[in-house]
């Protein structure tokens, strides 16, 4: 490892703990430490979306995808930009206004509790389970994906990669809460968006164009010049499915509820759609002008990919900023999800079971020993150096998808949703996630039929369990009024 890229990569890290100090003098409430006080402008909670949905799976994930299959992979990317484009088109103005009119909610199974008038705790405990469970996961991958990229740019066995990123990401996370997040997302967003249009245009111009490219990578064999050569109904249909997720990760959704007002949700939109389509064709790219450029010499671990263009094609200051891209993608995420999951122990167990008075500096105490506590639990489940990025965030996006994505939407749609169509949309979603991996099942991603599941169970249960009481069918309507 050059010392130069060594150098512009520690200047990185520096400046997103700087900004973590910061955001940590700012923060003094709860509210502040999980929502950033309601005060997000559209461009950054649009590139703080972004940045934070797309994660190492977006640098390491998709280009080791694309290298291995060649384009038949390209219909996770036709998913995900219909799906995300769905939720910010359709979600995004609902839920802000929503979760504010009821009882100014900040988290996600806060809402459900607010919105379904539910006094038992019994949605507010069964969807911060869920939460915890499938960010154990989802958080996983992302230390992974930290792992790989230490460990083949800097030497560092695999464990001590791990730890390492491990103690960046969680320091200023456990400091500067929302805001700190949110932030160093907007600048890791610009970064992860730069290095994507970058490494494959240099990479395609070094093949000799574009025309050159897919020559070669025909040469190579034609199956992976065809999107749906390998693959089969279902196959596409699964990697399409990935647009179904967004309405379910609340990573995602607490963006929406964090925007300052629905006025900036257009801009937000437009923004967010832009990074994404040109991010996601970056990516698309990278994997698929590797497939020609690595003939010679396959790589060993194809999520490697992006990492070995940084270090081939460029001088190594320009390397330290791009490998520095990769961090981004990778700590924009898990500081998101590291946040969630605080915010569910937090709020959800500690404050709504055992410290109804809890004051507000004990709640934000507790929300930072969650985010280190969660996150070694995370590191155990990262321990594995077999494990890939891809592998763990499917897993993990399906169960939010399955389990919180028809909740969501119904509860934003239909009036006569009840407090038990959302316990059985929540735990069927779930439960069939899980199953679905475990039994010998269809080849099918288990987001489709945790989706459908879960979408019935809503519409079911909500129907034998009586009409929705008064006072919520007049929020539901005042609600309305606001839109």
């Amino acid at each position: 490892m050059d010392t130069s890229t060594l150098i512009t990569f520690i200047i990185y890290l520096v400046g997103m703990l700087a900004i973590g100090l910061v955001a940590y003098k700012m923060t003094s409430n709860l509210s502040d430490y999980v929502l950033g006080g309601r005060r997000l402008g559209g461009g950054v909670a649009a590139l703080s979306a972004g940045a934070s949905d797309m994660s190492s799976w977006l640098l390491l994930g998709l280009p080791g995808a694309m290298y291995a299959s060649g384009m038949t992979e390209i219909w996770i990317g036709v998913g995900l930009a219909i799906g995300a484009y769905l939720n910010w088109q359709f979600i995004a103005t609902r839920l802000r206004m929503y979760t504010e009119i009821a009882g100014d909610s900040i988290t996600l199974p806060d809402f459900f509790e607010n919105r379904f008038k539910d006094d038992s705790k019994i949605l507010r405990i069964v969807s911060a389970l869920v939460i915890l469970v499938f960010f154990a996961f989802y958080t996983s991958s992302g230390l992974v994906g930290g792992a790989i990229l230490f460990e083949s740019s800097f030497g560092f066995s695999y464990t001590q990669a791990l730890w390492i990123g491990a103690i960046v990401i969680i320091s200023y996370t456990f400091l500067g809460g929302f805001l700190a997040v949110s932030w160093t997302d907007f600048a890791q967003g610009i970064l992860m968006f730069l290095a994507l249009v970058i490494v494959p245009i240099v990479a395609i111009s070094q093949m000799g164009g574009w025309g050159e490219t897919v020559q070669a990578v025909g040469e190579i064999d034609p199956v992976y010049l065809d999107v749906f050569t390998g693959t089969s109904a279902l196959g596409i249909i699964s990697l399409l499915a990935w647009g179904l997720g967004y309405f379910g990760q609340p990573h995602i959704i607490a963006r929406f509820m964090a925007v300052k007002s629905k006025a900036e949700i257009p801009k937000a939109r437009l923004v967010g759609m832009t990074w994404m389509v040109f991010a996601l064709f970056g990516a698309i790219f990278t994997g698929f002008v590797g497939i020609a450029y690595f003939a010679d010499a396959p790589l060993d671990n194809s999520e490697t990919v992006f990492i070995e263009f940084t270090q081939i094609l460029f001088h190594p200051w320009v390397s330290g900023f791009l490998l520095a891209a990769i961090l981004a993608a990778i700590m924009s995420t898990i500081d998101s999800q590291l946040l969630v999951s605080s915010s569910a122990l937090t709020e959800d167990f500690y404050k709504a079971i055992f410290r109804k008075n809890a004051s507000q500096k004990e709640l934000v105490l507790v929300g930072r020993l969650g985010v280190v506590g969660i996150a070694l639990f995370a590191i155990l489940l990262a321990y594995n150096p077999e494990s890939t990025v891809l592998d763990l965030v499917g897993y993990a996006w399906a169960g939010f998808g399955a389990a919180f994505g028809p909740v969501v939407i119904l509860a934003l749609f239909w009036k006569r949703m009840t407090k038990w169509g959302a316990l059985a949309g929540m735990v069927v979603g779930g439960v069939t996630v899980i199953l679905w991996d475990i039994l010998p099942t269809p080849a099918l991603y288990e987001i489709v039929p945790g989706f459908i599941l879960a979408w019935i169970a809503v519409y079911v249960v909500s129907l034998l369990s009586g009409e929705p009481e008064k006072e919520i069918q007049d929020q539901f309507d005042q609600f309305k009024e606001t839109l």
